[in-house]
């Protein structure tokens, strides 16, 4: 059953901008994980806007606040694929992580991006 969905947009110089002028803020909003595979693409403000909408997305489905890196974009290589495609899904700080375990919650991610936009929707869903 779905619990809640959560969508977020963002444009990818609002990410550009705060980059160039405050560099350092990055390690506040991200995960490591996050910066260093960002960090190896030519241009990593598109991925580093769609993560930033991740978060959002999921601060709208998750029932009160949460930290910048409490929640974080990871990639997942499909298992058994010549070509295996890595799949972005959310980690959890552990606290989260064990209340979703509590609530039988899973939540479900994707992420899009144009040359100007960045887009993430989260659908939060209940196991039987």
């Amino acid at each position: 059953m779905i619990v809640a969905i959560g969508h977020d947009l963002i444009e990818i110089d609002r990410i550009r901008r705060m980059l160039e002028r405050e560099g350092q803020r990055a390690e506040k909003l991200f995960a490591p994980a996050e910066l260093s595979y960002c960090a190896r693409l030519s241009d990593p403000a598109p991925s580093l806007a769609a993560r930033f909408a991740a978060k959002e997305a999921f601060q709208k489905v998750w029932p009160r606040p949460h930290g910048w890196r409490d929640v974080w974009v990871e990639r997942e290589a499909t298992p058994g694929e010549a070509f295996p495609f890595a799949r972005p899904h959310l980690g959890f700080a552990p606290e989260i992580a064990a209340e979703m375990k509590e609530r039988g919650w899973v939540a479900h991610l994707t992420l899009t991006h144009t040359k100007e936009h960045a887009s993430a929707v989260v659908v939060m869903e209940q196991l039987a």
